[in-house]
């Protein structure tokens, strides 16, 4: 017990503030923040507490009550904050508040005065550049401007958004997005520049490729051509120029130098003569070599080809074998030296064809997304334009196909190697061809190159179709028939113009010449069409039958005119003046227009006379149409005339009275007119009409009526006239007249020889 109050004793004195019993008895032990109620307790003081509110011992101490802790009797007011101190609590304004009062601390909701503080007012610079302040309850905030945005480390800081990075920009494709501060603008990229009337820079910019070929802007060496690509442009030697050594080619800095002929040798081990000046004539060509000359230099290799074939000379008595090795050299060297001539020469389409035959077309684009089909007499090649060029050159391509009938004289007994289940596809479609000895050609040679050398790696395949034409041979033996009973017919008609006296006027001169020029035409038709071995023979031939046939279908359109002008004229008054007409125009307009016709198509293209099968003109260039066009033009017009003179003749038998003469007269004008459409204008135009499935009837109908035009003629013109008839009737007369005179002349003379012989008498 004792030491219980010796150690509370010591406690009470070491208590700070402990106060001292006064002189009424006061507790001198009272805990800190108390006050003394008695001798024998103490209490704590405002804003303290302690276990039991009456102290009675030293032990118990006196605790800060937190006014401001939860839940809180006191109320500080809106954008306030209650603050607890030692003993009491005070009220102080939120931060970005302060009171109106002035006052630092308020104790209850009735003195709050808080109202907000505007910090942007007080500190104009508190956020920093590009940023803008802006107020709040209580606070503020800084707002970045158009193109910035608040760095996260410091919110009063406002840096640059990179729009072209972060993908924020709506620029076009077509240009390229440049990064300012705060903004970015949309600039047209290098080769390109803003479409007519789009600004260069705003965000609605939109650019279009510079084409600095045609602008002049390039900087590509004289040496070069300029070729525009998207946005930029690259330097490509000329035709017939290569890259320098060591610089390559299609770039900007590219410089070419002249490129030399192909090299075209013999083939090693072949002696002849005959090639050797083939080829002293290839390295002629090759030393006058210049790109601008590169189409003369293609038409002269494949003449002299051409010449080599048809002429082979010491070729032919060559082993087999090695006839076989000069073709195979030639036809590679001709696809090589094509290849690299022809990309000098311009865009588009040529064709050209040689006496013997040798044809060669071929095409010359630059870089297009179509189809191309070549055409030669019996083989078509169809590819995808895209398959023709060569990889890395943006460059031209070059598509030809060369028929060349000549090369088969080297080839015969060539071996044919052919795949497996094609050599039983052959044996099985041409088993009865190949069964004894080796196969014969009898196609003719064709070779195709592209400028793609690359053959074997194509992505779509190459089409070729090939056709083998055969004469019919009844349409043959129906040609030759008909026109020698025609040539027969014709010269009865012409010596029955000549010698019958009594119908001899205009009409009889119009048949004449008519029936004079189908003769000559259809003679020469039948012994010199196929007379090809000789060429400038040949040519003569073809342009002989082009003027022959051509005049007897101008004298065609001058019957056609003479009908129709009879017709018009048809009163019981003479055709003198038709008739004076008539002779003064017919021999110049029938013999001369024909003969300016074939002057003008010899004198631009004479070597387009005779074919290598017959001499008449070929098909190339449009050639066919220097007759076809007037062949044409003419049926036309008399066909014309032919349905006018029906409609006079109509009209004019509506209006005749009975004079019966007259009206037959009327009628055998209108019978001649018909005859004379279906003779020589009908016909023709079936072989017009020769395509689809009826082109064989009319391929038969087109041989058997215009082969028979000669006895058509004179079974119209003569047997049918009762003036010929009559005339023939005389004649015979006169013939059997004669035959009696000279056979009773005959008589009398052996009569006369009998009684001139003297009498002997035995």
């Amino acid at each position: 017990m004792g030491g219980r109050v010796f150690l509370a004793f010591c406690v009470w004195l070491t208590l700070p503030g402990a106060e001292t019993q006064d002189s009424r008895g006061c507790a001198r032990w009272c805990p800190q923040n108390s006050s003394c109620v008695n001798a024998t307790a103490c209490r704590c003081n405002p804003g303290f507490s302690s276990f039991s509110e009456i102290i009675t011992t030293p032990t118990e101490t006196c605790d800060d009550i937190n006014e401001c802790a939860t839940p809180s009797k006191v109320s500080c007011g809106r954008f306030s904050d209650c603050w607890n101190t030692e003993g009491s609590y005070d009220c102080v304004c939120s931060p970005g508040y302060e009171p109106v009062s002035g006052a630092k601390t308020f104790k209850n909701e009735s003195e709050n005065t808080c109202q907000d503080v505007d910090e942007c007012q007080q500190n104009p610079r508190l956020c920093k550049s590009y940023g803008t302040c802006v107020n709040t309850l209580g606070s503020y905030s800084c707002q970045c401007l158009p193109g910035f945005k608040l760095k996260p480390e410091d919110p009063k800081l406002c840096t640059d958004v990179n729009e072209c990075t972060s993908g924020q920009n709506p620029c076009h494709s077509s240009t390229h997005c440049l990064n300012n501060v705060g903004s970015y603008q949309c600039r047209c990229r290098p080769g390109w520049q803003p479409i007519p009337g789009s600004p260069n820079g705003p965000n609605n910019t939109v650019c279009e490729d510079v084409d600095e070929c045609s602008s002049g802007q390039h900087q590509c060496d004289s040496s070069t051509v300029c070729f525009n690509t998207v946005g930029s442009y690259s330097c490509r030697c000329r035709p017939g120029w290569k890259p320098r050594h060591g610089i390559p080619n299609n770039q900007k800095d590219t410089v070419c130098e002249d490129m030399t002929f192909s090299t075209w040798t013999p083939p090693p081990g072949v002696h002849s003569q005959t090639l050797s000046r083939f080829f002293d004539k290839v390295q002629e060509l090759g030393r006058d070599y210049k790109p601008g000359l590169a189409n003369n230099i293609i038409q002269s290799i494949l003449q002299a080809l051409d010449e080599l074939l048809e002429a082979p000379g010491d070729l032919e008595t060559l082993p087999r074998l090695q006839q076989h090795c000069v073709a195979s050299h030639l036809l590679d060297g001709l696809e090589d030296v094509l290849r690299g001539l022809s990309k000098n020469l311009s865009n588009g389409l040529l064709n050209f064809s040689y006496p013997a035959g040798t044809e060669l077309s071929l095409e010359v684009q630059k870089q297009v997304d179509r189809s191309v089909t070549l055409r030669q007499n019996q083989a078509v090649m169809q590819l995808d334009w895209n398959q023709a060029q060569k990889s890395g050159d943006p460059g031209p391509s070059v598509v030809g196909l060369v028929s060349i009938p000549g090369m088969g004289k080297l080839l015969a007994e060539a071996p044919l190697v052919l795949e497996p289940e094609k050599q039983v596809l052959l044996h099985e479609t041409h088993q009865g061809l190949l069964q004894d000895g080796s196969p014969i050609l009898l196609s003719d040679v064709i070779s195709a190159f592209l400028s793609n050398n690359d053959t074997q790696n194509l992505s779509s395949p190459v089409t070729f179709t090939f056709s083998h034409r055969e004469e019919d041979p009844v349409l043959t033996v129906i040609t030759y028939m008909g026109l020698s009973v025609s040539l027969l017919c014709l010269l009865l008609a012409a010596l029955t113009f000549l010698l019958c006296k009594a119908i001899q006027n205009t009409s009889t001169s119009l048949h004449l010449q008519l029936s004079l020029c189908l003769f000559l035409a259809h003679l020469l038709f039948l012994v010199a069409i196929d007379q090809t071995g000789h060429k400038v023979l040949c040519s003569i031939i073809a342009g002989t039958l082009h003027y022959l046939y051509l005049a007897a279908f101008t004298w065609m359109l001058l019957e056609a005119l003479y009908l129709f002008l009879t017709a018009r004229n048809l009163t019981v008054v003479n055709y003198s003046s038709i008739n004076r007409f008539m002779k003064k125009l017919m021999f110049p307009v029938g013999y001369g227009v024909p003969a300016v016709t074939v002057a003008i198509s010899a004198a631009s293209r004479p070597h387009l006379y005779g074919t290598p099968s017959r001499c008449w003109l070929q098909p190339e260039k449009g050639f066919i149409w220097g007759f076809l066009g007037p062949v044409c033009a003419i049926f036309s017009m008399n066909l014309v005339l032919f349905l006018v003179t029906l409609w006079i003749l109509k009209n004019r038998l509506s209006s005749l009275n009975s004079e019966v003469s007259t009206l037959r007269n009327t009628r055998m004008l209108a019978f001649k007119a018909t005859a004379q459409l279906f003779i020589l204008g009908c016909t023709w135009c079936l072989g017009i009409l020769q395509v689809g499935p009826a082109a064989r009837v009319m391929a038969y109908l087109f041989t058997i009526i215009n082969s028979l035009q000669g006895v058509f003629i004179f079974l119209v013109y003569c047997l049918l006239s009762q003036q010929v008839r009559e005339q023939y009737g005389k004649w015979s007369k006169g013939i059997r007249k004669l035959q009696t005179e000279s056979e009773m002349h005959t008589l009398s003379s052996s009569a006369k020889a009998d009684t001139s012989k003297p009498s002997t008498v035995n």
